[in-house]
């Protein structure tokens, strides 16, 4: 899965994968990379298109969706 670099203060990457409804974020201040599961292409599509993609993560996905954490090598 290719992670997009976005415009945002809170997040530094972020990629979806469409058959497994997974998104897939990188936080900027830690670095740290989760993936929410059975999120809904649509909710992935507000992220994008959002004017604050941090206010859309805390309002539509912070909460919502059951996660984990990748961690890195």
């Amino acid at each position: 899965m290719n992670m997009a670099y976005v415009q945002s203060s809170a997040l530094e990457q972020v990629s979806y994968d469409e058959k497994a409804h997974t998104l897939c974020a990188t936080f900027r201040e830690t670095h740290r990379t989760y993936v929410y599961e059975d999120v809904p292409q649509e909710i992935y599509d507000g992220l994008i298109f959002a004017d604050s993609l941090g206010r859309y993560f805390n309002t539509h996905i912070r909460d919502h969706f059951s996660f984990h954490e990748i961690k890195q090598h």
